[in-house]
């Protein structure tokens, strides 16, 4: 059913959920909480401080409400006692219209987030939701919903839109059988959707997640081995067995190969020349130096008269990457001739790359997906190697490997995986890891701060601009959301940026980057923080891969506790590119002692797969709410990380149904296939 068929939404909210990529009601469905809200019984003004989640506090109004303007802002104050006698100071910003529901001698109860000034003084609540008694104890021990939003949708819109679908849903039989949901202690697939969108309870989120989860994996993992086994062993069409040119560049370099990229480097070449054609993921944290070992394979296939590719998730890292090709070319005279081919190439231009691509005069090609589209033809690809995988979808892969006759497939990782699960998501491609770091790397300089920390970091990030350098700051979220009951304190991109730049000089240029723009406006302001006609940088995650700015040495991350481990180390490693001493802050509202202990790991490591192991090892399955990892292989639940043991399972009872070991009735197999079948369809258009 078409979103707009459902009660209550009118074009303009239809126009707001398709924001959010909602169309249908199965997308809704699907569009699980972020996070869930629990009312807890008010408290005295004076614990506010030591308050689970948002506070709520029970007041007597002892000021007459007072509206001042300043600049575009209306601010409405008033002054609250608790039955202690304790004061406290609220404000609305722009609600204005509340003034005539506070009257002076009455009782209410008042919930919202309370802040201090820079000294830890004059405790505010801003944004409170106002309740009478009665409604508060309506809602007081209930788990409420807290959903992603975009501006002009609310989360009580959303809460009583899914509410609707939920009641008047015509309930899926289960594909999964009752051996596989007893094997692995799974709810049944109604009930798990229906609590985890109005759980009951944690344990009852905990078991609800853990079933969509299994489905999740579940289904990915058919599908990978879908792909592998239309995928056969094949005979190497391209034996690379002169690697002269390549050792040539390896002696002039100015600094020595690692021990692990030489190694790496032998094991790639050594399934080029081999009788197989190569299917090898490189692993490697980032800044191990695996950009060189990719460019010295498309060498070593160069020299045999062969063509390769490299397909990057951003025109920005691919423009890095040939600039970086054409400059070894000019210093070292090496014999190759790449091109750069990517969504913003002009038309004309375009036409003479594919002419030189199909007549082998362009032997090494770097782009993005455009490197897939229809018109390039190539004439001998060799060898394919995708930079951060992730980004791309399986099929986007097997296309670009499809362009030539069963070419060697490089793939190249800086998401730290630990091995245990890269052989689950990665069984079909053997594994090499790059585990060192280059001598010449200073490491990065790390803290964990919490809120107050800002005005220092701020004439920190000032004095290092000051001395010609560039900071990034990243924030969880887009912009504020407009989340009616369950007021948000997370910092945002666009609202901090403005913040950010009125507290630093004017002579400072911020500027903000996030992943809802077009790609024209991320290039261009990336291409100007590249140049450093930007200083200081606000962005979300999407700076985290395909970024390479030697002259930042400063990341800030606002809120570190919303993000994994693994997300932040990779976050941090946009820094320390350079020679110059880098610096990483982490700043955290959180006050729980768990959530220090986590973040105190990045402050003692900067090896990406000791954080992913030891994050591995913290996290349960409880330990789910605001965290998302890097290289989620676009799960909507799951988390490889949070969800390891899940994942585990899942992969162990595939591996039973496939020797064997867990017989499936004839219904049972069809039921599974249908399900692969339409995830084939949605995901990868495929009909199998």
């Amino acid at each position: 059913m078409n979103i707009r068929d459902i009660k209550g939404i009118g074009e303009k909210t239809e126009k707001l959920f398709n924001k959010l990529g909602i169309y249908t009601d199965y997308d809704l469905i699907e569009y699980y909480p972020r996070n869930y809200d629990c009312f807890m019984p008010p408290v005295s003004i004076d614990e506010v401080d030591s308050a689970n989640g948002t506070p709520a506090i029970e007041g007597i109004v002892v000021s007459d409400p007072v509206v001042k303007r300043i600049r575009s802002l209306n601010i409405l104050s008033v002054f609250i006692k608790d039955n202690r006698g304790e004061k406290i100071k609220l404000t609305w910003f722009n609600m204005p219209f509340l003034k005539n529901s506070l009257k002076m001698g009455y009782k209410y109860i008042f919930r919202g987030q309370v802040k201090k000034d820079k000294y830890g003084k004059n405790p505010t609540m801003e944004q409170p939701v106002i309740y009478s008694q009665a409604d508060y104890e309506k809602k007081m021990g209930v788990m409420q919903p807290v959903y992603p939003l975009t501006k002009g949708l609310t989360n009580n819109m959303v809460t009583k839109t899914v509410s609707c679908i939920l009641e008047n849903l015509d309930l899926q039989e289960d594909y999964l059988p009752d051996t596989i949901k007893k094997r692995a202690g799974l709810m049944e697939y109604n009930e798990a959707v229906k609590a985890v969108h109005f759980p009951v309870d944690k344990e009852t989120i905990i078991k609800a997640r853990k079933r969509l989860i299994f489905d999740e994996f579940f289904i990915f993992l058919l599908a990978l081995r879908s792909f592998k086994e239309n995928t056969k062993i094949e005979d190497n069409k391209f034996v690379i067995d002169n690697n002269a040119e390549g050792n040539r560049l390896i002696e002039s370099l100015p600094y020595n190969l690692t021990e692990a990229q030489l190694k790496v480097l032998a094991e790639i070449r050594k399934d080029m020349s081999s009788n197989r054609v190569m299917n090898r993921l490189v692993q490697g944290d980032v800044g191990c130096g695996k950009t060189i070992i990719a460019f010295l394979s498309l060498i070593d296939i160069v020299a045999k008269g062969y063509q390769g590719a490299l397909m990057v998730p951003t025109e920005v890292l691919a423009t890095q990457h040939y600039d970086n090709l054409c400059e070894l070319k000019e210093k070292y005279n090496l014999h190759i001739n790449p091109v750069l081919l990517t969504g913003s190439v002009t038309a004309a231009n375009k036409r003479k790359i594919y002419a030189s691509i199909e007549a082998g005069e362009a032997n090494i090609i770097i782009g993005t997906h455009a490197l897939i589209q229809e018109k390039v033809i190539y004439d001998k690809l060799a060898l394919v190697i995708t930079d951060e995988q992730h980004r791309f979808g399986v099929k986007q892969r097997e296309k670009l490997s499809g362009k030539g006759e069963t070419p060697h497939i490089l793939v190249m990782s800086a998401t730290p995986i630990p091995r245990t699960l890269a052989i689950i998501l990665y069984g079909d491609l053997d594994i090499s890891v790059i585990d060192t770091m280059p001598s010449n790397r200073l490491p990065i300089k790390n803290c964990v701060v919490d809120r107050n920390y800002r005005p220092n970091a701020y004439k920190f990030i000032e004095n290092q601009v000051r001395n010609g350098h560039q900071a990034y700051i990243i924030c969880p979220m887009v912009e504020s959301m407009e989340e009616g009951e369950n007021n948000s304190d997370l910092c945002d991109v666009i609202s901090y940026s403005k913040m950010l730049s009125e507290e630093l000089p004017a002579d400072i240029k911020v500027e903000y980057l996030h992943g809802k723009m077009k790609p024209s406006e991320k290039n261009s302001i990336m291409e100007r923080y590249a140049r450093n006609e930007i200083n200081v940088l606000v962005s979300t995650t999407v700076i985290e891969v395909g970024v390479n700015v030697p002259n930042a040495t400063v990341m800030m991350v606002e809120d570190a506790e919303r993000f994994g481990l693994a997300g932040l180390h990779q976050l941090r490693g946009r820094v320390g590119r350079g020679d110059a001493q880098s610096y990483c802050i982490f700043v955290s509202g959180a006050k729980s002692k768990d959530t220090r202990e986590r973040l105190e790991i990045l402050n003692k490591s900067n090896d990406g797969f000791y954080i992913a192991n030891k994050d591995l090892s913290l996290r349960g399955p409880g330990d789910f709410f605001g965290i998302r990892q890097s290289g989620d292989m676009s799960f909507k639940l799951g988390d490889i990380y949070a969800d390891a043991t899940t994942l585990k399972l899942t992969a162990d009872i595939l591996k039973d149904i496939e020797d064997g070991n867990l017989t499936l009735s004839l219904l049972e197999s069809e039921r599974i296939d249908n399900k692969l079948q339409n995830y084939m369809k949605v995901h990868y258009s495929i009909n199998l």
